[in-house]
């Protein structure tokens, strides 16, 4: 009994150092990798982007334009500076985007356009020339589709709409306003 009472100090203090260095190295940080793994550093830059995507029949859909853009390997993600978006499908009246910046998806199926951001739908013989501005638009060119959840405004010849969150289809010619959506109208002057 004596010899437990001599040595149950040593082991106390035997077992709380342990507890220590463990706990020390749990809430340590982890050593840094240092192979540039982790670094968020551009792997090309393209000053003054102009590409055009054709279809199968050599016709083309849409052009991008920026005045710069930086790709980031390890997310694998586009960012473009000043970009300037023109779709010119077949019957479909030209859209133009413009924004102060944008992000391209690793697949490149959607952009999202953002600050100052103004898409403008060319007149037709039937309709006059759309304006909408808002500081986010998410594009997806392939599907003809713009959404957002931020204020819109939408101007016509005769219209402004005003509204929170908007939901696009170019080809199906659908526009469904989210929220708090406020409009008014001017009849065209007779002439």
């Amino acid at each position: 009994m004596e010899r437990w009472s001599t040595s149950f100090p040593l082991v106390l203090l035997a077992l709380l150092a342990a507890l220590t260095l463990w706990l020390d190295r749990t809430v340590q940080p982890s050593t840094a990798v240092r192979d540039g793994s982790t670094r968020h550093d551009p792997d090309y830059i393209v000053d003054n982007l102009s590409a055009v995507r054709l279809g199968l029949d050599g016709v083309p859909q849409h052009q991008v334009e920026a005045k710069r853009m930086l790709h980031y390997p390890d997310d694998d993600t586009t960012h473009l500076e000043s970009p300037r978006y023109r779709s010119f499908e077949g019957r479909l009246p030209q859209i133009t985007v413009v924004s102060d910046t944008a992000l391209v998806s690793r697949e490149g199926g959607t952009v999202d356009f953002n600050t100052n951001v103004r898409a403008v739908r060319a007149p037709t013989q039937k309709s006059s020339e759309l304006v909408l501005t808002t500081d986010h638009l998410r594009v997806i060119p392939d599907d003809h589709i713009a959404t957002t959840d931020s204020a819109v405004t939408i101007v016509d010849a005769n219209t402004k709409l005003n509204a929170v969150g908007l939901e696009l289809d170019d080809k199906a010619k659908t526009l469904k306003l989210k929220s708090n959506v406020r409009g008014s109208y001017v009849p065209p002057k007779k002439q």
